[in-house]
């Protein structure tokens, strides 16, 4: 086989343009690295506001709902002229407290003595004295009596969280019932 300045030429061709892909390679996947780490980057953040979402409104909401549904009705089993039953102890006592007395707030940065009760994390009632929080409380649970006409009370109740996830406003739920007399 003779080399001919054809072949020759064509083969010094294929060297150079070889030579000059050799490092192609590389840069490409460092690109599509680049690429996939900005792309899983945002996917991490909102991995992590999803994560803060679920566990504030969503597990922490409906704790907070079930917590004041549960004093809601500790109050409904109250008679419609009990002013002495205390619904801070479970369960409730029948002197000591306020009953379905006119009085209290259902503002949880304002409660008012014998309107408030604290429930640790899980849900356990805790002991307290006025409107002092006890060591370790997560809930606090605060109710008002309204009377709007001669026959009937309001009962509001809300319950908010101590720390929320993450840096959001903790979850809180407020629950409203109407009884009337004579029930």
């Amino acid at each position: 086989m003779t080399n001919t300045p054809n072949t020759v030429a064509r083969v010094t061709r294929r060297m150079k343009s070889a030579a000059s892909d050799a490092g192609s390679m590389l840069v490409e996947t460092m690109v599509a690295m680049c690429i996939l780490l900005i792309a899983m980057a945002g996917l991490l953040a909102m991995d992590g506001i999803a994560t803060n979402f679920t566990e504030n409104y969503g597990h922490l909401a409906s704790r907070t709902a079930e917590y004041a549904q549960d004093k809601m009705e500790q109050l409904l089993v109250l008679a419609y002229g009990d002013v002495d039953g205390d619904t801070r102890v479970f369960p409730s006592a029948l002197a000591g407290g306020t009953g379905l007395a006119e009085g209290g707030s259902s503002d949880p940065a304002a409660p008012v003595e014998k309107y408030v009760d604290y429930l640790d994390v899980n849900g356990n009632l805790l002991a307290s004295v006025g409107t002092t929080a006890p060591t370790g409380w997560y809930f606090k649970r605060v109710w008002a009596v309204a009377r709007p006409s001669a026959n009937l009370k309001q009962i509001t109740v809300t319950v908010t969280v101590a720390i929320a996830f993450g840096r959001l406003k903790p979850p809180q739920s407020t629950m409203v019932a109407l009884k009337s007399f004579p029930f």
